[in-house]
């Protein structure tokens, strides 16, 4: 009977070993916890994102752009033929005025052949005034008075060339302007192609710039643009007085001119500008954050959160500021733009705008 009651309760400890892990307890799956595993992994599918939305406000369109100043007027000083130097007459950095000597190349052989036909047309000249009384007296033919005018004429084309070839000799200042630095010295030997120094007229400046050639019917003449300088927070004013009558080809922009004052020489030609190009006053533009659109091979996009899902819109853009991108078209007032989260978003994805507060708080940790 013992035996019995042993083996019995034997059976009874197997039987409740193999029936706990079953009775544990959370390890029963009922329809309420299955509900809740299924919400779980729909909420963890939703994106939080921040948005902004759209609507129609004022903005001052503005072009930026990059440009180069260049010399109201600029050149490579050169001699016009080969020679030795004899005088450098200008000092670097200095201005000099419209016509001045800059520079003396030797002229000795020059000056000997201009003499000799300067003594050569006096003695034609005298020649020919005696032939004009002889003929007025019948005495020589007029085929002898026509070559006597003629020997005048050698003589004096004679002197003209040679006077000419001494003036190649000297360079001289083109216009009023600022001489760079020299490269000879005196006493060297130097040719057509040798570049002596530059000479620039700083009073004022160029401003070349380019634009998109969608903004071609947009700019004109008389235009004021406003630029900076690398290195520099002062604004310099300028005003756009020519305009390429082309558009570049292979960047698709169209160049423009402007010139600004600079009487005080605080700007020099060759040197890097960020230009501002006002353009219209609009009064309902619609505007979204830079890091909004998405750049594409051949459009660019944005994603608008509608009815708890990402969809993706092609847009056109116009211009843009540091912070705003101005949207001609692919979006209506009052459309949710997606601002955030963008590296994973796709057609169709389930979004959900992040509160206030907790934009804020994911703004201070990225």
């Amino acid at each position: 009977m013992l035996k019995k009651g042993v083996l019995l309760l034997l059976a009874l400890t197997i039987t409740a070993g193999f029936a706990w892990p079953k009775l544990k307890p959370g390890a029963t799956a009922t329809p309420a916890t299955m509900a809740g595993a299924g919400d779980r992994t729909k909420n963890d599918d939703v994106l939080r994102v921040t948005t902004v939305q759209v609507m129609p406000r004022p903005f001052a369109e503005t072009i930026s752009s990059t440009g180069t100043l260049r010399a109201e007027e600029g050149v490579d000083l050169q001699a016009e033929t080969s020679g030795k130097i004899v005088s450098i007459d200008f000092e670097e950095g200095k201005a000099v005025k419209r016509g001045d000597l800059l520079l003396k190349l030797n002229d000795a052989d020059l000056r000997a052949s201009l003499e000799r036909y300067r003594y050569g047309q006096k003695l034609a000249e005298a020649r020919e005034r005696r032939y004009a009384a002889l003929l007025a007296e019948h005495v020589v033919t007029q085929q002898d008075y026509d070559t006597a005018l003629g020997d005048v004429n050698v003589q004096k084309a004679n002197v003209d060339l040679y006077s000419a070839q001494i003036e190649k000799t000297e360079v001289r200042a083109p216009f009023d302007g600022v001489v760079g630095l020299r490269y000879v010295s005196n006493g060297a030997y130097v040719s057509a192609s040798t570049q002596i120094a530059t000479l620039q007229r700083l009073d004022k400046l160029k401003v070349d710039f380019a634009v998109p050639e969608k903004y071609s019917g947009r700019v004109k003449v008389g235009r004021e643009i406003t630029f900076t300088v690398a290195g520099g927070l002062r604004r310099f004013a300028g005003r756009i007085y020519a305009i390429d009558p082309r558009i570049d080809a292979g960047t698709r922009t169209i160049l423009l001119r402007a010139v600004c004052d600079n009487a005080d020489r605080g700007l020099l030609p060759g040197a890097f500008a960020n230009v501002t190009l006002p353009l219209d006053q609009i009064a309902d533009a619609l505007l979204v954050p830079a890091e909004a659109v998405i750049p594409g091979l051949d459009e660019k996009n944005v994603f608008v959160a509608k009815d708890g899902v990402a969809q993706r819109r092609a847009v056109e853009t116009g211009a843009r500021t540091a912070e705003q991108v101005h949207i001609l078209s692919g979006l209506q007032p009052g459309d949710i733009v997606i601002t955030s989260g963008l590296q994973n978003m796709r057609q169709g994805q389930p979004v959900a705008p992040l509160a206030v507060a907790d934009a804020v708080r994911v703004a201070g940790q990225t």
